[in-house]
């Protein structure tokens, strides 16, 4: 992986964790409203459900329709060998987004900081900019990256560098943790229980530990697919 020669304490690992902009289709704006039906008909329904009750399952992961409620950070420190990983939660998106806008501009690793997520060039980096803009936050620096070249742009997806330049299939980071036999992929909850937990169980203890633990298998992962060894759970912290 071409990333090896990066170090490790440069490099915020993160993961975000996601809920539709409102409980229900109804509460949605009107103009909103409209959009999310003709977005309906193009998304793959087999259930044969209504735009409003496939609103719930699936607006999560549209920026347009969707919100940031929980954004899972963590990093290197002690000379590589050792880890912390810590939550930033808040009900509202656009405090949340700044207190993750200040922690990156006041990282130690300044200009040399690199962003690494599982999925992250179609899904994290892009939602966290889209996310910002509409909250009017100005981007910080290391994601404003549209003018930039692709070559120029050294955020880091273990889900791109997996695929070899295979593009038909999408590999779970909880998959990848069970075939190179990382500790800790998830268990309590998957990615399609987020909503439910959020606005029915009212639950962001359990989203935060849940993404929390994403972000400590993604080190893992980035270690493995660098033929390093993995950090024992000792060395690893969480706050």
């Amino acid at each position: 992986m071409s990333e090896s020669r990066l170090l490790l304490k440069n490099i915020l690992f993160i993961d975000l964790e996601t809920a539709s902009l409102t409980e229900r289709y109804d509460q949605l704006p009107e103009r909103l409203q409209y959009h999310w039906k003709r977005k309906a008909t193009k998304i793959k329904n087999e259930e044969n459900v209504t735009p409003d009750e496939l609103y719930f399952g699936r607006a999560a992961i549209y920026a347009e329709f969707g919100k940031i409620i929980c954004i899972g950070v963590g990093g290197f420190y002690d000379q590589d060998t050792k880890f912390r990983a810590k939550t930033l939660v808040n009900s509202d998106e656009k405090s949340l987004l700044l207190e993750f806008k200040k922690l990156v501009e006041e990282h130690p690793a300044k200009e040399q900081l690199i962003l690494c997520a599982h999925n992250g060039r179609e899904f994290d980096f892009p939602y966290l900019c889209r996310r910002m803009l509409i909250n009017g936050i100005k981007l910080p620096e290391i994601l404003n990256i549209t003018a930039k070249k692709p070559w120029e742009v050294m955020h880091i997806d273990t889900l791109e560098f997996w695929k070899f330049g295979d593009y038909k299939n999408y590999t779970s980071l909880d998959l990848l943790a069970s075939v190179f036999d990382i500790p800790g992929s998830k268990s309590q909850m998957d990615g399609s229980e987020v909503n439910t937990t959020y606005y029915h169980q009212k639950d962001m203890d359990k989203i935060a530990v849940y993404c929390r633990e994403d972000v400590v298998v993604l080190s893992q992962l980035y270690l493995k697919m660098n033929g390093r060894e993995i950090l024992d759970e000792s060395n690893i912290s969480r706050v």
